[in-house]
């Protein structure tokens, strides 16, 4: 039995990297097809398998080593819920500009709740910004306190101007990363600057809509000579959550948490029930009433309907 590691997940093959550092092509053996998992695809990027050598040199996936985190998002197939995009992970780096492409609040706590029920730390990297202008780093600089306050590590970087890369390149040393984001954000650039072998694909944003086109169409792990592992997504619309109630949602905003052991009921969702200690620290400043409409507006998705 030969064991490895899932590097790239292009749908139906999977290269594993041995111990040896070879990439052996694999499929899945067909009994993780009928499992019952609630998955479009069973094996992720960053599982540790084990595999059979075929006659014909590729492998066949035989068992998946137990994981210990990973993230998805809501798969587009109806049959199944979700799709894994890593496994294994230490970090996860998200991607964000203000403008070309603008990042959103609501893609971003998406994401953090996404990360929060997974156990993995979320660090916040705001790129471009060698292109803001006095309104759009004031806007920065305001979302960087919101998240600094609450607990999370935000960097302000320029992939252009190389304003901040040697911090973002200690932070990644030594780690197993995923990096995510909107496309045309900078993940692709950011690659081929700690690696300029990979010359990976960047594209102009489109100048009709001022999104980005999306140039990564599957996972993979990069390993680079800093020790880091990186794990690239393809663009993503948004996460699903689809392993949380909404009854436990507020465990994954942590400002929102930590306030909520002051309210009268122990069930209290914080819409609007008496002697809501979580509504106070909204009113009062203590919380972000915009994280706090993130918050109103994930649990409006997950199906509660109640009066904004």
């Amino acid at each position: 039995m030969n064991k490895g590691l899932v590097i790239r997940s292009t749908g139906s093959w999977y290269d594993v990297r041995n111990d040896e550092g070879d990439l052996v092509p694999c499929k899945i053996k067909g009994t993780y097809r009928i499992r019952g998992i609630r998955a479009t695809n069973p094996v992720a990027v960053g599982d540790e398998v084990s595999y059979i050598l075929q006659d014909d040199g590729s492998g066949m996936i035989t068992d998946i080593s137990e994981r210990k985190n990973y993230i998805i998002r809501r798969a587009t197939n109806l049959s199944r819920e979700y799709q894994l995009i890593a496994s294994n992970i230490d970090q996860a780096l998200l991607m964000i500009s203000i403008t070309r492409p603008v990042t959103h609040l609501a893609f971003i706590d998406r994401f953090l709740v996404s990360a929060e029920a997974f156990r993995i730390p979320v660090i916040l990297v705001f790129n471009k910004t060698d292109l803001y202008i006095k309104e759009e780093r004031a806007k920065m600089d305001e979302w960087i306190r919101t998240y600094e306050k609450i607990g999370y590590r935000t960097l302000a970087v320029s992939l252009k101007t190389g304003y901040n890369l040697d911090i973002l390149e200690e932070v990644l040393a030594h780690a197993v990363t995923v990096v995510t984001g909107n496309s045309g954000v900078g993940k692709s650039t950011l690659l081929n600057h700690l690696d300029p072998t990979l010359d990976l694909k960047t594209k102009a944003l489109s100048d009709l809509h001022k999104s980005g086109q999306h140039t990564t169409t599957y996972a993979r792990m990069y390993f680079m000579d800093s020790g880091a592992r990186i794990i690239d997504t393809p663009g993503i619309k948004g996460f699903g959550m689809v392993d949380i109630d909404k009854e436990e949602l507020f465990h994954f905003f942590p400002e929102i948490f930590r306030h909520s052991h002051q309210c009268r009921f122990h069930n209290c969702l914080h819409i609007n029930e008496p002697d809501c200690a979580v509504l106070k620290a909204v009113s009062e400043g203590d919380i972000s009433r915009n994280r706090y409409l993130n918050y109103l507006g994930l649990l409006d998705d997950m199906g509660d309907k109640y009066r904004k």
